[in-house]
């Protein structure tokens, strides 16, 4: 039997990992840069978490999830996203109680069961970050800030920023009697998604791809935002304005969660097919009481990484060589392999990437795959040179040659 991959999956070999470890280091070092800390939650929850977290009426509760019954009969849910998971965990382990802001962010595989396509993946991943217990705009802007950061870093380029306001319950409430008037006269030229979402979730219905052409005259939820809205609105674009971040508003973007409140945003670039949105968040205020916890104001992002990976090779991204070794030894004989076993050993213990033939090669085929691996040095031993304590070391982007004791290896790759 030919065992394969499952649909929707993909298997990341060495060549295409080392973009994953690129951007992932990254994520980590732009978040110790703005404070905030991993945590790491399981990788499934239980069923009602998400419906109660992501809302019963939206796409990945209603088709997306993977859900079974485990051998204790309870309904187990693999993630579809990170958000529901990370509140659930700032309430069990009382996370509230630290008089500072929760700023917390999470690298990992989600999983949803959707159509596959480019940038598209049933397993797929995520990087994210929640900051839980402030309702200060500027910590909106700060958290559309590190996402944008974390685009240029890795060298993408033309990544927009697109913001809205989806209010409160109580100014949705209103602007949502606004939208059905618009959308009733349009319901039987909608796609079934659409109608169906029209009785149950009509704000829902501006998120959807298929019918975006019949939404140019809809009204904007903007217009229905109270002043509490307004200002919390006009504060975080002027937080982005001052901190250089571009941005357009799209009175039209509500996201494809329940639990968002006041600010909504993602983050737009071409080059993967139809999907043009690479990440996006916004501020859930409701969500850490629906959970069972206290009042809690939160906001957040999350980023696809398979996304992110697609652009970097379409737009031919130069990204750093982290396959590189530091020295290849190439021994001839049987006391150097033997010598060879303990340099390479001793090397990789004070930090320097070496590599050894563990083929029985001669020397022509050791230095080709020195060369392969892209070795900055290679370090030729054989009977002549143990009985000098001696090595001839080769800087091969220089093609210099010369003798080095063995006890001063390290410290002349290490320059």
């Amino acid at each position: 039997m030919k065992f394969q991959k499952s649909p929707g999956t993909q298997d990341i070999l060495p060549g295409s990992v080392e973009k994953w470890q690129f951007i992932e280091d990254k994520a980590r070092d732009i978040c110790r840069r703005f404070n905030f800390r991993e945590i790491r939650t399981p990788i499934f929850e239980s069923t009602d978490l998400f419906r109660r977290g992501v809302g019963e009426t939206t796409d990945i509760v209603e088709k997306e999830m993977y859900t079974f019954i485990d051998r204790g009969d309870r309904s187990l849910t693999l993630r579809p996203e990170g958000t529901a998971g990370v509140v659930r965990s700032y309430v069990e382990n009382k996370l509230f109680g630290d008089p500072e802001v929760s700023k917390l962010f999470y690298v990992g595989p989600m999983f949803r069961y959707e159509r596959a396509q480019a940038g598209r993946y049933r397993q797929f991943h995520q990087f994210g970050i929640e900051a839980i217990g402030s309702v200060e705009p500027a910590l909106d802007a700060e958290v559309i800030a590190l996402g944008y950061t974390f685009f240029t870093e890795i060298g993408l380029k033309g990544v927009g920023v697109e913001i809205n306001s989806v209010g409160t319950p109580a100014v949705r409430a209103a602007f949502r009697e606004k939208l059905l008037a618009f959308l009733e006269p349009k319901r039987e030229i909608l796609c079934k998604d659409c109608q169906s979402r029209i009785d149950r979730n009509p704000l829902r219905v501006l998120d959807c791809k298929v019918d975006q052409q019949h939404f140019t005259d809809a009204p904007s939820i903007l217009d229905s935002l109270d002043e509490e809205c307004s200002i919390h609105f006009e504060k975080v674009k002027q937080s982005l304005t001052d901190m250089e971040i571009p941005f357009t508003i799209n009175h039209r973007l509500v996201r494809g969660l329940d639990y968002y409140t006041h600010t909504a945003f993602e983050y737009k670039a071409e080059g993967i097919g139809a999907i043009d949105t690479i990440g996006g968040g916004g501020r859930y205020n409701g969500l850490v009481s629906d959970i069972g916890g206290p009042e809690q104001p939160g906001v957040g992002l999350g980023l696809g990484l398979e996304r992110a990976v697609l652009l970097l090779e379409h737009q031919q991204t130069e990204l750093p060589n982290l396959n590189e070794i530091d020295v290849y030894i190439v021994a001839l004989g049987e006391a150097a392999d033997r010598e060879a076993t303990k340099l390479v050993h001793q090397l990789r213990r004070q930090g320097i990437r070496a590599e050894r033939d563990y083929q029985g090669r001669k020397m022509k085929a050791q230095l080709k795959s020195a060369d392969r691996l892209g070795a900055r040095f290679t370090a030729i031993l054989g009977d002549d040179e143990i009985a000098r304590g001696e090595i001839a070391l080769k800087d091969m982007s220089k093609g210099e040659q010369r003798m080095v004791a063995f006890t001063a290896i390290a410290q002349e790759i290490k320059g």
